[in-house]
């Protein structure tokens, strides 16, 4: 047994297109919208899903990505004009009831069959200014620090719109949330950067953050 801490509104999967962007044409598969019924978690992506650019998307430490409808509430508080639909910040999964910004790096999730770890926050880019019109939203997201949850795949499975999410394990001891780890590119105490450097599930982007913060001091 495990501790219920939400549950999934959407599963949200989406395939690279190509669209024109300040003069240029850019590739990207931040647009995702709601599948009806269950998915399918196969290896490292649900099915009907895929990453432009696997550099910088998808692969083990970013397979799937969490966002939350608090966090659209607030964002639709921020920007009443803007018409916020499932799946619109690119997450495959939209969640309700979770703090996401308290999930610990590491905790596992029983979501359906599939059980997925918390890996890392988003740390945005140009594309997400792109999905939503506006080049300067990466700045807007990276300053509200409302990062969502980048999901590993510890065991596929079929998941749906209505399950539970269920901490089924975290890990001991370390306690770095995905909030510290977001604080981590503003200015965070280096006794927190140690820490993280220390974590033994850190991710390399994780990493890079905690050693630039020190190096400033």
């Amino acid at each position: 047994m495990g501790e219920a801490l939400g549950r999934i509104v959407s599963v949200n999967v989406g395939l690279p297109r190509t669209v024109e962007w300040h003069g240029r044409q850019v590739t990207s598969a931040i647009w995702r919208e709601p599948v009806d019924g269950p998915a399918e978690i196969v290896g490292e992506r649900l099915v009907g899903d895929a990453s432009a650019d696997l550099r910088v998307h998808g692969g083990t430490d970013k397979a799937l990505y969490a966002y939350s409808t608090e966090d659209y509430a607030w964002w639709a508080g921020e920007m009443p004009d803007t018409t916020f639909l499932r799946g619109l910040f690119g997450e495959n999964l939209t969640t309700e009831g979770i703090d996401l910004g308290e999930a610990v790096i590491g905790e596992r999730w029983q979501i359906g069959t599939a059980v997925l770890e918390v890996s890392q926050p988003r740390f945005p880019c140009a594309k997400l200014g792109m999905r939503m019109g506006d080049a300067a939203f990466m700045d807007h997201f990276d300053q509200a620090r409302r990062s969502g949850a980048y999901l590993r795949v510890v065991e596929p499975g079929r998941l749906e719109a209505g399950d539970d999410v269920v901490r089924i394990g975290s890990p001991p001891d370390h306690g770095i949330r995905i909030a510290d780890v977001v604080d981590s590119k503003h200015g965070a105490p280096a006794e927190l950067l140690e820490r993280i450097l220390a974590l033994d599930i850190a991710t390399d982007a994780m990493l890079t953050l905690a050693r630039r913060g020190l190096a400033k001091g």
